[in-house]
């Protein structure tokens, strides 16, 4: 198997090496070709013809994703098999958003206690609002506990909905100081998100935000902490009642922990209804991605078109660039969704992985992204793929508003595919009655060589429904990339070191305290700190 998967890599890799790989423009002669290379998942519509994926390099890219038995290794995560083997667990958050008595890990019937967990969480909220005590949610987490949910409901909060939600992650204190001013203790649900409860920043976010609450409510405060943690004895200890905490299984990774009880806040903030939505939708990219024939499987094509922009044509990095302003924080949830996943340097056999793996991804809405970035993505010296993601009907009454925006995300892809040629140029520098001498100057400033890659996707709205489907896409994208790359996309041992050696160095940043062995850089790093702080 080895080797018939290494003489696919090697095909992928040939026709990547051949003249004219990366050109794009070429291939738009095909008046077929949108519509060859343009996928529907429910109800996204991807365009991916804008990049130099022929039909040749697609038939060897599914060739490779067969040899790498992708589809095998999908329908194995759905059995609940421990495909995660460095840390022996199932990977199985399809099950959070999947039917009763779907899906089962070894002899337990996972869907039975997801459904338990999510009836629990149902009726939590609904006994909240009717109360009507609580006006806002406080949601201290980090990584998974914080970017999915504070993503999910930015995009789905609207004036009317239950709850304000505020999201708390980092440890620097600047960030509660400027967040409690605009809360009432009373009024206020404080949401610890921690598996173990033992999370660093987590846990010191909440000592601070509960002596804040006790300041005000004394031994009522307690009433107002919810844990989202399996821990229950360190729950107990931290003074949340057992009713209000919630957990889910380590089958669970955190960063696709959304559709658990770290949802929530969002569940608290837009109302059951709307985080019911998400999961639903979610569960339709789920169908799809666990039947659709690997031609028409939209996250295996999505994971095929990287593979040959980072592995064949050589681009380290990708643009997420969202055209609609409350996908704001979507380009940081996947860079933990892709950049902790895929960042792995070995195979799943331990061995260093003989190619690129895990590009970094960055992104910024449209159209700030214009003002900013954008100028590297048409004129930089390395091409760098961009997903466009286009919302064809707002929320709101500002329809030119809205048509200015759709307008700028298709004229972003077709600038980056067209470029501006020496004659275009020249042809428009004399028009302004420029000097011959003049434009011979400008000329080479004005280029654009295009051939820049793009992958359009459309949603007719911005709804719970089809944010759960965007989010699921990019899930299982990233579970085809894992096999595709042979590496383990679900453990994450590479944040481990930095918080070992922080809590090293944490006592020694104390007045007085001895320094211990370092690197000359990190010892006159601490003496300086010291120096500054008065120690």
């Amino acid at each position: 198997m080895a080797d018939m998967a290494e003489m696919a890599w090697e095909r992928v890799m040939e026709l990547a090496r051949a003249p004219g790989a990366s050109a794009i423009r070429p291939l738009m002669a095909d008046p077929a070709r949108a519509a060859r290379f343009t996928h529907r998942a429910g109800d996204i519509l991807a365009d991916l013809s804008k990049t130099s994926v022929s039909d040749t390099v697609r038939d060897a890219l599914l060739a490779l994703a067969r040899e790498r038995h992708v589809l095998p290794a999908r329908d194995a995560m759905a059995r609940g098999e421990a495909i995660n083997t460095t840390e022996g667990r199932a990977v199985l958050h399809i099950a959070l958003r999947g039917p009763r008595h779907a899906y089962r890990v070894g002899n337990e019937y996972a869907s039975v206690e997801v459904h338990a967990t999510l009836d629990a969480m149902r009726a939590f909220c609904e006994r909240v609002h009717e109360e009507g005590r609580f006006t806002d949610v406080v949601n201290i987490g980090i990584g998974g506990s914080d970017l999915g949910p504070q993503m999910a409901a930015r995009a789905l909060w609207r004036q009317g909905m239950p709850m304000r939600v505020h999201y708390l992650s980092n440890v620097d204190g600047h960030a509660w100081e400027a967040m409690r001013h605009g809360l009432d203790p009373a009024r206020t649900l404080v949401l610890v998100a921690s598996k173990t409860f033992t999370t660093a920043e987590t846990m010191a976010n909440a000592h601070l935000v509960r002596g804040w609450l006790r300041a005000a409510l004394g031994d009522k405060a307690n009433a107002s902490l919810v844990a989202l943690s399996t821990n229950l004895k360190a729950t107990r200890e931290f003074g949340v009642p057992d009713d209000q905490v919630f957990g889910f299984r380590d089958w669970v990774g955190g960063r696709f922990s959304m559709w658990s009880a770290i949802g929530l806040s969002i569940a608290l903030a837009c109302g059951w209804e709307e985080f019911a939505a998400l999961l639903a939708g979610a569960r339709k990219m789920d169908e799809h991605f666990l039947s659709a024939p690997e031609a028409e499987n939209l996250p295996l094509l999505m994971a095929l078109t990287e593979v040959w922009h980072v592995n064949g044509l050589g681009y380290p990095s990708r643009a997420v660039l969202p055209y609609d302003d409350r996908l704001a924080r979507f380009p940081a949830h996947l860079q933990q969704v892709e950049m902790e996943s895929l960042g792995k340097r070995v195979t799943m056999g331990g061995m260093p992985v003989p190619r690129a793996t895990g590009p970094v991804v960055f992104g910024e809405p449209g159209t700030n992204s214009q003002h900013s970035f954008m100028q590297l993505l048409h004129q930089g010296t390395t091409p760098v793929p961009a997903d466009i993601v286009l919302i064809a009907n707002p929320d709101h009454g500002f329809e030119e508003n809205h048509r200015l925006l759709l307008a700028n995300g298709l004229a972003q892809a077709e600038a980056l595919l067209r470029g501006r040629d020496a004659s275009e140029v020249r042809a428009e520098m004399e028009a302004k009655g420029m000097s011959a001498a003049a434009i011979e100057a400008l000329l080479p400033h004005r280029l654009f060589p295009g051939n820049r890659p793009s992958a359009t996707l459309v949603l007719p709205r911005l709804d719970a429904n089809t944010l759960g489907q965007l989010v699921a896409l990019y899930e299982h994208k990233v579970f085809c990339l894992g096999a595709l790359w042979n590496v383990n996309a679900f453990d994450q041992w590479g944040v481990e070191l930095g918080k070992q050696l922080a809590g090293t160095l944490l006592p020694e940043l104390a007045p007085g305290a001895a320094v211990g062995e370092h690197d000359p850089s990190t010892t006159a790093l601490i003496a300086e700190l010291h120096r500054l702080r008065g120690g």
